[in-house]
């Protein structure tokens, strides 16, 4: 699992604000420590060095998910399931029974592996059906670079481009060409950003760096400290883990909803039944944009 180089200029801890900088705190020793356990038993396998990415043998270990749907599970961090139905980096139903967070950088090998070998069949399985939601945090931690690629991605969703914006850089290669400001832009134009003015404001603004420092803060304050991370109705799984991994996590995770009957209950504002609208595009973006890399190998 990526760890953030290190760097004399710029160190990889949150930034100290009167609003979060005891946010640790508010979830607990206990879930910390359990999502660091986590990210140390898939840092061999997901180590910096190792850049491919590929599935030659170097995939990341099983993590371990237990048949006891409640085992694992921290209330807490299933609070942080933001359930917007407004939200423009989320897929899926804002009452959907379980949500999947991703805390993740666009210059991730690994990050890169999930959204293109994993992320289209949970999306083609669960989201479709209405089981899942996948929310997207920002999660920049290899420099300026990620953090330009991070403003990118939030600058996209706001003309409702953001899972293009996706599938454009973390298609194979791309993150080799770098993030760049130009490049950045040229991803943006893939991705059939209409506006790209508005967007190179945007990439710039203040609402965009806000944005994702609001979503690497809460990354750090749950103890995440390498990418890809991620919850699961409050379960972390860390690395780019098998499908099977997810798919015992999702399914322990809708069966425990429907046994407490809490299925899109944090659901602020989303009416039952209430489909998010963007969840079909996103769902034949990424799938469109598995089938172009399949076609080219």
């Amino acid at each position: 699992m990526p760890t953030p180089k290190k760097s004399t200029s710029k160190k990889p801890t949150p930034k100290k604000s009167t609003s979060g900088s005891k946010k640790p705190l508010a979830y607990g020793a206990v879930i910390v420590v359990a999502a660091g356990l986590l990210g140390f038993a898939s840092y061999k396998a997901t180590a910096p060095g190792n850049t491919s990415g590929n599935s030659s043998g170097n995939t990341a270990p099983a993590a371990e998910v237990s048949a006891d749907p409640q085992e694992g599970v921290y209330p807490e961090l299933a609070k942080l399931a933001r359930r917007d139905a407004d939200d423009k980096l989320a897929v899926g139903r804002a009452d959907a029974p379980v949500v999947l967070i991703e805390y993740a950088d666009f210059k991730c090998g690994y990050c890169g592996k999930f959204a293109r070998d994993t992320e289209p069949e949970l999306i083609e399985e669960y989201v479709e059906d209405g089981t899942l939601r996948i929310e997207w945090r920002n999660f920049p931690i290899f420099g300026e670079e990620s953090e330009n690629a991070a403003r990118g991605a939030w600058a996209a969703g706001q003309q409702d481009r953001f899972w293009e914006f996706h599938a454009a850089a973390y298609a194979e290669g791309a993150k080799e060409k770098g993030f760049g400001k130009d490049r950045v832009k040229a991803l943006a134009q893939e991705a059939g950003v209409k506006d790209l003015a508005r967007f190179m404001k945007d990439l710039d603004g203040p609402d965009a760096r806000a944005a994702v420092a609001k979503d690497q803060e809460q990354a750090y304050g749950i103890g995440a400290t390498s990418t890809p991370s991620f919850l699961i109705n409050g379960r972390p799984i860390a690395g780019a883990q098998p499908k099977e991994t997810f798919t015992r996590a999702i399914e322990a995770a809708a069966e425990q909803a429907k046994t407490t009957g809490k299925a899109g209950s944090d659901a602020s504002g989303a009416s039952e039944g209430a489909a998010d609208s963007k969840g079909s595009g996103a769902s034949e973006t990424i799938k469109d944009s598995e089938t172009t890399e399949d076609s080219a190998k």
